[in-house]
């Protein structure tokens, strides 16, 4: 039984890991913003805790909700799309912020406060998105959401510098996913993106860590 942290699981591809990895008999800590939310984690099995990424104060607090544990596995979900211009629009301040605190940021705030509560071995995956590829990059729509996971995919990179020997890390396109975000014309459901992101994660070695993959497991390109 794998002790299993979820960053971000109000909804969507975060909520299904936590109902994933509850059915597995995985012990899962999942965080939300709102009660609403907490409580359906709760519902679920999983220790529910309140927390907001793009929020200094409630970000700083990670570390003493997590005293104790020690993570087999790590996701950090939280990520938001915002405006959907295309190249050369430019976004307002408060947009930028809004998306580039909860994509880039919030990860930044999250990675440093996890170093005591992982176990030996521990895998971590962000989710981020084919999007911020700029080898595979044919489109410029959503350019702000671009930006930002391309600079997350860095972050992850760096953290997977800092946290070896102690853990495994990679970036993820969760594929193009039926949820509020993705909409209802895309490509795959929820349970075949988070139960692909799970078998890599399972499967990742410490010579895959800094990696972006699909949600399939296949490499992508930076």
């Amino acid at each position: 039984m794998a002790q299993v942290l979820i960053i971000g699981a109000s909804r969507g591809i975060g909520l299904e890991f936590v109902r994933q990895y509850r059915v597995a008999g995985d012990r899962v800590v999942a965080t939300a913003r709102g009660e609403e939310a907490l409580a359906a984690l709760r519902a679920l099995g999983a220790t529910a805790l309140k927390l907001d990424v793009a929020d200094t104060a409630s970000a700083s607090g990670l570390a003493w909700q997590i005293d104790g544990h020690q993570f087999d596995l790590v996701v950090i979900n939280a990520g938001v799309y915002g405006p959907r211009h295309g190249g050369l629009e430019t976004p307002t301040a408060a947009e930028f912020d809004a998306v580039m605190h909860t994509n880039v940021l919030g990860p930044m705030r999250v990675l440093p406060q996890l170093a005591d509560a992982l176990a030996a071995d521990a895998r971590i995956g962000i989710l981020s998105s084919r999007m911020g590829s700029i080898g595979l990059r044919e489109s410029n729509a959503g350019w702000l959401y671009r930006a930002s996971k391309a600079a997350v995919n860095s972050v992850m990179k760096d953290a997977a510098l800092e946290l070896a020997g102690k853990a495994s890390l990679c970036s993820f396109h969760p594929g193009w996913v039926r949820t509020d975000m993705g909409g209802s014309g895309a490509d795959i459901d929820v349970q075949t993106s988070v139960a692909g992101m799970r078998t890599v994660l399972a499967t990742l070695k410490p010579e895959h860590s800094g990696g972006f993959f699909n949600y399939d497991g296949q490499a992508l390109a930076w």
